[in-house]
């Protein structure tokens, strides 16, 4: 059994904390928003600070929303930083910037303590049935001493290298997400204002080449005209603005990914932020002046 802290209970933390403490650890909670009576009920214990959690626990865990959140977290006056001790893993399953990543793990290492940055993919359904896939950036041997945790959250664990690699890795998974969303809008609203019928297309897509984890659950989404979240387009902006101040500072050119940021623009400017992200189809739809379903 582990001492584990986790900091941040939201539509993601909280399910992720629930399946450590079924695993068996203790686990010593906070989060901005209070902590759930289901998870104390369940054995979790509250904190009032991130500095007590950090004081409790071996390995401490954060899932805020962005980079300042984390920040905050981490080294504001009573934060975590404050009750680390030589030894300790701070693990960050935010999705945050790769550069600042890289900033935050230095300064706790200069503590004497461990950083990995951890982010996920899979949303509310995959926190909730604990089949997250963990990006992981850090060392070798504090990803070994993790990976029991990571287990009992996730199914696809990859430590893909050195402090900011597992942030930049998400990064890459939410730009192939976000142009993915694109274009099964874009074959939908086709098929659907040629005449076919868009769920039947889907249909036949899925067993070719086409065939994608978007096309099965956002294709759907947008066929059955069904946009509660799921991923809010507002984090998935968020997202899309770290890829691409990122491939500025670096000299990549993301065209499409630039694209996809405008159609999220434009779903927000109608009033789409908290739409689930394949509600982009929206901004396709309102530039065909047609809906998906609709009879040409």
């Amino acid at each position: 059994m582990a001492n584990v802290g986790f900091i941040g209970l939201g539509i993601m933390g909280s399910p992720m904390a629930g399946h450590l403490i079924k695993g068996g650890h203790r686990v010593f909670l906070h989060s901005h928003g209070g902590v759930q009576q289901a998870l104390t009920d369940a054995g979790g214990i509250a904190c009032a600070t991130g500095k007590e959690v950090a004081q409790k626990a071996d390995v401490i865990i954060t899932m805020v929303p962005d980079t300042p959140h984390v920040e905050d977290v981490l080294f504001s006056d009573n934060g975590v930083a404050q009750g680390l001790s030589k030894g300790k893993i701070v693990v960050d399953m935010s999705s945050i910037s790769p550069i600042e990543t890289k900033e935050f793990a230095k300064r706790i290492n200069a503590l004497g303590c461990e950083y990995l940055d951890a982010p996920v993919s899979g949303g509310e359904v995959g926190a909730k049935a604990a089949s997250l896939t963990i990006m992981v950036g850090g060392s070798d041997a504090a990803f070994a001493k993790v990976k029991p945790l990571f287990e009992l959250m996730g199914k696809n664990i990859t430590l893909v290298g050195g402090n900011g690699d597992g942030q930049t890795c998400k990064v890459a998974n939410q730009i192939i997400v976000a142009l993915t969303i694109e274009a099964v809008g874009e074959a939908l609203l086709f098929a659907s204002k040629a005449g076919a019928d868009a769920g039947r297309v889907r249909q036949a897509l899925m067993g070719g080449f086409a065939s994608s984890r978007i096309l099965e659950v956002h294709g759907e989404r947008m066929v059955k005209r069904s946009f509660d979240p799921g991923f809010r387009i507002e984090l998935h902006q968020k997202d899309l603005n770290l890829a691409l101040n990122s491939a500025r500072k670096i000299g990549v050119s993301l065209p499409n990914t630039a694209t996809c940021q405008e159609l999220f623009n434009a779903c927000v400017a109608h009033g789409g932020k908290a739409w689930d992200h394949s509600g982009m189809v929206r901004a396709l739809e309102n530039m065909a002046n047609f809906e998906i379903g609709q009879k040409p």
